[in-house]
């Protein structure tokens, strides 16, 4: 698969580490001259100085035969120029975007935008929902519920805590995501190494929780907690 990353910031950067690890064709462009030298100094000639929103640049870097564009540079009219000229310019399947305000996301989506993440959304949902350390919190669900998007914040006793992701044994159809590190959000990697006050960020199948649950938090499985439960928690 190709796929073209533009944005060389900290979610760019690990997630062509990422791509580039699991054996895909990826081009990181970056638009900073100095940032885009650091970028091509450790991941080489994947990494193409040059603006993302010029259409002269997407197309020497063959975005006709993109299989996806994934736009997360820290300002979200590049990443919604970025996903429209690749959708409808160069005809790309499947367009990505990071979203820093998360009121634009309904916008992103209305112009054709095929996924976005905003981070500060997923950050205040977990801040809404006022878990205790150590619950699991259902987020939200996909695929008409057969597919469940899940948190957990990791404690000194969490039985995954200073193991990287690669040594860990998940249940079966479960993927970590992303993680929640201080204020920033981790696109994981199997080297990756799970830290105490990480909040956790999988997908995984219904009726895995209680397994997930044990794998990263340790001890008898806690009742799963589901965003109607804390709801309600609330009104009591």
């Amino acid at each position: 698969m190709y796929v073209i990353v533009v944005g060389g910031g900290k979610v760019g950067y690990y997630l062509t580490r990422t791509l580039v690890a699991e054996g895909h064709e990826v081009t990181l462009v970056e638009k900073d001259s100095r940032r885009a030298a650091a970028l091509t100094e450790e991941l080489g000639e994947i990494v193409t100085r040059g603006d993302g929103c010029e259409v002269r640049t997407m197309q020497e870097l063959g975005m006709k035969r993109a299989d996806c564009v994934v736009a997360v540079t820290g300002d979200d009219e590049d990443n919604l120029v970025v996903c429209q000229m690749a959708k409808h310019k160069f005809g790309v399947a499947r367009t990505i975007a990071r979203v820093n305000n998360p009121k634009n996301e309904e916008i992103f989506a209305l112009l054709g935008v095929d996924h976005t993440l905003a981070s500060t959304r997923i950050i205040y949902s977990l801040i809404q929902q006022e878990v205790d350390v150590g619950e699991m919190v259902l987020l939200s669900a996909l695929k008409e519920g057969k597919i469940e998007i899940v948190s957990a914040e990791l404690t000194a006793d969490s039985p995954v805590a200073g193991r990287p992701l690669k040594d860990v044994h998940f249940p079966k159809g479960t993927v970590i995501a992303a993680l929640i590190r201080e204020e920033n959000v981790l696109l994981p990697s199997g080297t990756t190494e799970l830290l105490e006050g990480d909040t956790v960020i999988a997908l995984a199948h219904p009726g895995e929780e209680a397994a997930l649950q044990t794998c990263l938090l340790g001890g008898p499985p806690k009742a799963f907690i589901t965003t109607a439960q804390t709801a309600e928690a609330k009104k009591r």
